[in-house]
């Protein structure tokens, strides 16, 4: 009679560091993995989503102040780059679905426009016009 129960003890903690095992793979390998796969994609797609949809706004706005044919042209162009920001979703949803939390991915995204907004301050002050 004790070796069952001995077989069955051996049993229910073999089956409970299964349990906790996958639960830590879950839990903490596939967001770690899944982050370090798509940082760099997630990041580049929060920078072309936000600069697309500033770009919308002020197309959106030219139409409404001054509105013309090469405003509603502008406009135009400007609705059909906001298919970034689709490609922005559908990864931040497949983050999402391998773990990854809110936080870590505004976090990333804030670290994306931080890296950007560095580089294009660069950029503008290289190209800029001076009087």
């Amino acid at each position: 009679m004790t070796e069952y129960w001995s077989r069955l003890l051996t049993g229910l903690n073999i089956l409970a560091l299964g349990i906790i095992f996958t639960y830590g793979i879950k839990e903490l390998a596939l967001p770690a993995i899944a982050e370090m796969i798509y940082r760099e994609d997630y990041k580049q797609l929060v920078f072309k989503c936000d600069s697309v949809m500033r770009d919308h706004f002020i197309a959106k706005r030219e139409v409404i102040t001054s509105p013309s044919d090469q405003a509603i042209k502008n406009l135009h162009a400007a609705e059909v780059g906001l298919l970034a920001c689709h490609d922005y979703d559908a990864v931040r949803k497949k983050l999402i679905a391998f773990g990854v939390s809110e936080n870590q991915l505004a976090r990333i995204g804030l670290e994306a426009i931080e890296e950007r907004a560095k580089d294009v301050r660069s950029f503008v002050e290289t190209h800029e016009i001076r009087y």
